[in-house]
């Protein structure tokens, strides 16, 4: 008769146990030796060129280090005249009739009706300003959605807008009796300063960085002969503190790199202080300006045409003492330069190519025919942009 009994002293508890215990210990090493790897990886980047930290953000993001490319991310009513601006994981896109604010997988956060017949989308601070230049309507949004709304005077309309990376709002517009004007708003949307122009037409304006200057770029006639001028205003002060002239060139753009003003002009790239003296420039040599961006770490990039139409040229990188941190020959068509962080995306025909400041390559991607636009964000993922969707590439 077999014995029905059980030896608590001598059952076999412990050895049923051990296949668990063999299991998990297993996948605890599997798990180290994945994060060993991973971290490897990044000691490795690191070491090589200062970039492993964004490898460890793109792994902890999205999971892999591989590229996507391919895989849409955000989707968006088709139009030619979209504008995009990443917010960290979110995606802003501003056409003739919509503002959006989309979420990492595709939902819509936040959005607004406009009818905007040049619509302009600048970022700063973790938010972007979107205004109808010539017209009324200027909105700030940050990764939630609205966070400020402006409506100019029926004969005052909004030339542009741009903000600081603290949030910091200057609205460039027309106003009556005078050659244009520059409202600056604190991250509250408060008006803590204005300056009106009766001498010289006002054509764009940032506020530094600390948020103690007004960098106003205006435009006059000298000896028959346009002029572009900078003035900079003491935001606690009425009176200008500074001026300076951007020598045998038109102004496009200005912003500010490292602490310094930068202006990108048609003649030449210049770098300025506070007190107003210029304390670099970097001249195109004759070249032309197809396209530039001034939002790298420490560098500017520019797209320089030999000839007035046409792909062949020069793509640089200009750091704020004026020097070349490279330089390289385009003889292709270039459809996108976006730069962010220490990366600098260039979309070409048919592929991608990611930089580093002294255009190096750092990564690369073919086929990208589908795309018309590429927006570089700062982990070193680049946002490829095609007429109604949006896709992701990974380095």
């Amino acid at each position: 008769m077999a014995d029905t009994t059980r030896d608590i002293w001598n059952d076999d508890d412990g050895e049923e146990e051990q296949p668990k215990k063999r299991r998990a210990l297993r996948g605890f090493w599997v798990f180290f030796l994945t994060l060993a790897a991973v971290l490897a990886v990044v000691v490795l980047a690191a070491y090589r060129d200062g970039t492993g930290f964004d490898v460890l953000r793109r792994y902890l993001n999205y999971g892999s280090v591989e590229s996507v490319g391919g895989e849409v991310v955000y989707g968006y009513d088709a139009s030619s005249n979209n504008r995009f601006a990443a917010l960290g994981e979110k995606l802003v896109v501003l056409s003739e009739t919509s503002l959006r604010v989309l979420d990492r997988d595709g939902g819509e956060v936040w959005s607004v009706n406009v009818n905007m017949s040049a619509p302009m989308l600048n970022r700063g601070g973790g938010r972007a300003v979107a205004c109808d230049v010539g017209g009324r309507t200027l909105y700030v949004v940050d990764e939630g959605g609205e966070v400020m709304h402006l409506t100019a005077g029926e004969d005052e309309p909004f030339i542009a807008a741009a903000l600081n990376e603290k949030g910091w709002l200057a609205v460039t517009a027309e106003k009556r009796g005078y050659k244009g004007c520059v409202s600056v708003y604190d991250q509250d949307g408060e008006l803590v300063f204005e300056f009106n122009s009766s001498r010289r037409f006002v054509i764009d304006a940032c506020v530094t960085d600390d948020c103690g200057y007004l960098a106003a770029v205006t435009l006059g006639q000298e000896n028959s002969v346009f002029v572009s001028n900078v003035v900079l205003y003491d935001v606690t002060k009425t009176d200008p503190a500074a001026d300076y002239d951007i020598s045998d060139g038109l102004v496009a753009a200005i912003g500010q790199q490292a602490g310094k003003l930068a202006t990108v002009s048609d003649t030449c790239l210049t770098f300025a202080d506070t007190s107003g003296a210029v304390t670099a420039s970097y001249a195109y040599g004759g070249a032309y300006l197809r396209d530039y961006d001034l939002s790298g770490d420490g560098f500017v990039a520019l797209l320089l045409n030999r000839y007035q139409s046409g792909s062949v040229g020069r793509l640089v990188t200009v750091d704020t003492d004026g020097a070349e941190l490279g330089s390289l020959d385009v003889n292709e068509e270039v459809l996108s330069v976006s730069a962010a962080g220490r990366y600098l995306a260039v979309l070409y025909a048919n592929r991608l190519v990611v930089y580093n400041q002294d255009l190096q390559v750092y990564a690369s991607l073919n086929g990208t025919d589908y795309a018309r636009e590429a927006l570089m964000r700062t982990d070193g993922s680049v946002l490829l942009l095609s007429s109604e969707s949006a896709g992701l590439f990974l380095p």
